[in-house]
């Protein structure tokens, strides 16, 4: 994606989002109620140092001929979240996000994909579903609700001591 691009998916994102939506910049840290897009040209990455963690960006290789590789990022968010993970995979070309996927699924995480009906290019959530590494694939209008289900879900369980 080119940084143009990203800056302005930023931008018009936060305008729609009750959640703070900001192109990421290397260091910053990770905190509740935050999204970041990853800025064109960019990896992205997370990092955990002892009790911080923090986002990073680097110019490394492309990865499935990207940069931002989501394969990339979804590798560093399974060492750092394991089974804590809650990946989803959305419209876009390739087979960029497979390799990241299985690594979710590896470390314990959970993966979700948009489902061909919904998608523009079913590329990328094509082969993480077909690949049988989606736990669900869902339209585009219900993998919100999906999400803030299971995160909601999520922090019972874990005020719970579960």
């Amino acid at each position: 994606m080119p940084p143009t691009f990203t800056r302005f998916l930023a931008e018009r994102l936060n305008k729609e989002c009750k959640l703070l939506v900001r192109e990421v910049s290397d260091g910053e840290m990770v905190q509740p109620g935050r999204v970041w897009i990853a800025a064109g040209d960019f990896h992205r990455t997370v990092e955990r140092r002892g009790l911080e963690t923090k986002l990073r960006t680097s110019q490394g290789s492309p990865e499935n001929s990207c940069r931002p590789s989501v394969d990339v990022l979804f590798r560093s968010v399974a060492r750092v979240y394991g089974a804590g993970l809650l990946a989803v995979v959305m419209t876009g070309m390739g087979q960029d996000g497979l390799r990241g996927c299985e690594c979710v699924r590896e470390a314990g995480g959970t993966v979700l994909a948009q489902d061909e009906a919904s998608s523009v290019v079913w590329g990328m959530p094509g082969f993480v579903a077909n690949a049988g590494l989606a736990e669900r694939v869902l339209p585009l209008d219900e993998i919100g609700m999906e999400v803030v289900r299971r995160v909601a879900g999520a922090r019972v369980a874990m005020r719970r001591g579960a």
